[in-house]
């Protein structure tokens, strides 16, 4: 056969819904010499791996560690595992990720009672209590802290202890707010929760982070049936990251360095700085794009994912390949009934500056027209610190 041409990805500003970019240092810890997934040396970086995301979790967990495969295997991962046939389970669905964590607990043999709310709306405790006492033998409420598809920042202070106080587990979503908005699992009351490393950590997606509490490694250890999945049964994958280190897959070892070192990187700046960042570029790019006449999807919204409506007339489509083709910039369509609606804009990790924020405005701008005035919105918000 011919042989295909050699790789060159063009360089881009991932502003999308993730990937974000990635910076040099990790690209760097990727391409290192691969060792065994046994050797002593990996061994070492898989127990600084758990450390760093204690940390980022803000967790004391002992089980903590990254699962072998993108974001939607650790919802995987956390359902199989925390789930029986029959066990019922409350799901919050306020969008499309919502709606797929029923979809896997339903495969797992959940009884899955859904509260919903309108698409870009939170949930209130007030909902969720009123949902358990119609259902009060629910095992695990699932919820989604960013969601993703429409840019809505899920308050969880006070749900963690209304779940606890059913005698329920907490199971949470954080694939997008992990390392760019406040996560506190232990503070919070959260039993399990999963995340992915190409968001706000700023790594090659790859990889899932999951933590779990005591209360969900008793509700495993009682288990009557085995995990639905051979590949994500933590009764097995424990014990290799556990002192045994017993075989249980090869481990992407390479991933495994990247995200070691994009862990480094969010420790070194600083959580409460990190968190700042994200919220201080939000607040300029927000004030850039009303200024454009562009509104908020979310009633709550996230500081890494702005989803806004796309004005009546604009091709959502046009607009979005213009701005990849013309200025190297990605940004991301809606989802479900935002599909041609709503763009996803996303200001994550190492795509959370004000180059980016600059870029964005100005191509979007042009674009749409209103490009100076986006620019002076955002730099006024800039200037006022």
């Amino acid at each position: 056969m011919e042989i295909p041409k050699e790789l060159d990805p063009p360089a881009r500003l991932l502003m999308g819904p993730g990937p974000s970019d990635v910076p040099p240092r990790v690209l760097r810890a990727l391409a290192a010499p691969t060792v065994g997934h046994l050797d002593p040396y990996y061994l070492e970086v898989m127990n600084g791996t758990r450390r760093l995301l204690q940390h980022v979790f803000r967790t004391t967990n002992e089980l903590t560690m990254p699962v072998s495969a993108t974001g939607m295997a650790g919802m995987e991962t956390c359902i199989v595992n925390l789930v029986e046939p029959g066990d019922e389970v409350l799901i919050g669905v306020n969008g499309v990720f919502g709606g797929r964590m029923c979809d896997v607990a339903e495969r797992a043999g959940a009884v899955v009672h859904r509260v919903e709310a309108e698409w870009g709306r939170v949930f209130s405790p007030d909902e969720l209590r009123a949902a358990l006492d119609r259902h009060p033998k629910v095992r695990l409420v699932g919820i989604v802290h960013a969601e993703t598809s429409t840019g809505a920042h899920q308050p969880l202070e006070e749900i963690g202890a209304l779940v606890r106080s059913r005698d329920a587990l907490l199971l949470v979503d954080c694939v997008t707010s992990l390392g760019g908005a406040p996560v506190e699992i232990d503070a919070w009351h959260v039993d399990a929760a999963y995340s992915g490393t190409q968001k706000c950590l700023s790594c090659p997606p790859g990889l899932s982070p999951v933590t779990f509490g005591p209360r969900a490694l008793a509700r495993m250890d009682a288990r009557k049936t085995k995990a639905q999945s051979w590949y994500l049964d933590l009764a097995m994958i424990r014990s290799y990251w556990g002192a045994e280190r017993a075989y249980h897959h090869t481990a992407p070892v390479n991933m495994t360095y990247a995200l070691y070192e994009a862990l480094r990187m969010v420790v070194e700046e600083g959580l409460d700085a990190r968190f700042e960042r994200h919220r201080r570029h939000h607040r300029a790019l927000r004030a850039g794009l009303e200024a454009l006449g562009l509104s908020y999807v979310p009633e709550r919204s996230l500081p890494m994912l702005n989803a806004v409506r796309i004005p009546d007339g604009v091709d959502d489509k046009a607009v979005r390949g213009a701005l990849l083709r013309e200025h190297g910039i990605e940004i991301g369509g809606g989802l479900g009934p935002f599909a041609g609606r709503a763009w996803r804009i996303g200001l994550m990790g190492a795509s959370c500056t004000r180059r980016h924020v600059s870029a964005l405005l100005a191509a979007l701008g042009g674009q749409l027209g209103g490009a100076g005035d986006a620019l002076a919105a955002a730099d006024a918000t800039y200037g006022r610190g």
